[in-house]
């Protein structure tokens, strides 16, 4: 019998394959910029750079007439240096919204910073090794981001959501059918989101003996790689024990008999699979919210950070590498904290 697969391996592997593909459409000479970001960069990083980048590459080989006579794929560096701050601000004009192949594109102010920040390392990194003489990514600004409300699970609506995974009751008759099967298992899971606020990716690539009922903490794999331990309390321990149970008579396919969560098809879940999952139970909870995993892990750090005051705590709990990143996110939060301490200190009797 084969080892079982590391969830993590398995999904460095696929976007490696990935990425060769994508380097086949791209100039030549990025491979050198994949190789030399290579050790401080996820697999996952890398590929969403290379997405990016074929699709300014695409846009100055359709738009721009520096490029427009030549293959993408034989671009010289020496194009770079063509390439002017005007340019790039055309390029992110040009992504607001566009068809390619008969399909609609369109980027917000989110999509569009992204975009900018992948092209600003890619010249940043030929730049820095004297490759190139100038580097127009660079003298244009990041576009401003407006900050949008937190979305998040009250306390009520966490109860009914937990309920709902319970007792089944507003689920359709074609989910009622699965909804023995899976109870337990979705029980579990989503208990586990909303009690450690861990992120889906790293829920999907738990394996069995990643958790530690001794000391009530899972073994998780970060963002970035490094792996850290996130403890649990009561209720996610029972929802993991009565799952674990039954979990332990499931015959996995071979290559996922490690893996925590199963699917229906007793194959490792997938993080699309947690993300329907999610939405089918919270969909009877709230119309008004859109709920995601990410919501969850959103409404555990708001529950932990009112509970605690402990920004720091909760930038831990949660590994954000910088504070401000949680600051950012509950600053509404530490505005309301800080209007209460205005008036915890009563000057004089009344």
């Amino acid at each position: 019998m084969k080892n079982s697969k590391n969830y993590h391996d398995e999904q460095n592997n696929i976007n490696t394959l990935r990425m060769r593909e994508v380097e086949a459409t791209l100039p030549s000479f990025c491979r050198q910029f994949f190789r030399g970001v290579q050790e401080y960069t996820s697999s996952r990083t890398r590929l969403a750079y290379a997405y990016d980048l074929r699709v300014f590459f695409e846009f100055l080989h359709s738009q721009n007439s520096v490029c427009s006579g030549m293959k993408i794929t034989e671009f010289p560096l020496s194009v770079l240096d063509r390439i002017t701050r005007e340019d790039i601000e055309e390029y992110l004009d040009y992504i607001t919204y566009y068809v390619k192949d008969g399909k609609e594109y369109s980027n917000n102010e989110r999509g569009k910073k992204r975009k900018l920040s992948a092209l600003k390392s890619f010249y940043n990194y030929y730049f820095r090794s004297e490759l190139i003489k100038t580097n127009p990514a660079a003298l244009v600004p990041i576009p401003k981001q407006h900050e949008k409300q937190i979305i998040r699970l009250d306390v009520d609506e966490v109860a009914v959501l937990l309920d709902q995974v319970e007792e089944g009751e507003k689920l359709t008759k074609n989910q009622l059918k699965y909804h023995n099967k899976t109870r337990l298992r979705d029980m579990a899971l989503l208990t586990l989101l909303l009690g450690t606020g861990i992120r889906v990716s790293e829920c999907v690539g738990l394996d069995i003996n990643d958790v530690d009922f001794k000391n009530n903490g899972i073994k998780i794999r970060r963002k970035g790689g490094y792996e850290a331990v996130v403890y649990f309390g009561d209720e996610v321990a029972e929802a993991l024990h009565d799952y674990l149970e039954k979990r332990h008579h499931v015959i996995p396919v071979e290559g996922h008999e490690n893996a925590l969560f199963l699917s229906m098809q007793n194959r490792r879940i997938t993080v699309r699979a947690v993300e329907n999952l999610v939405k089918k139970y919270a969909s009877n909870v709230t119309s008004l919210k859109k709920i995601t995993p990410h919501k969850l892990r959103s409404t555990y750090g708001t529950a932990l950070y009112q509970e605690t005051g402990d920004i720091y705590l909760v930038a831990d709990v949660l590994g954000h590498k910088d504070v401000n990143t949680t600051r950012k996110h509950y600053a509404a939060i530490e505005d309301s904290n800080r209007r209460k301490a205005a008036k915890a200190v009563q000057l004089r009797e009344k």
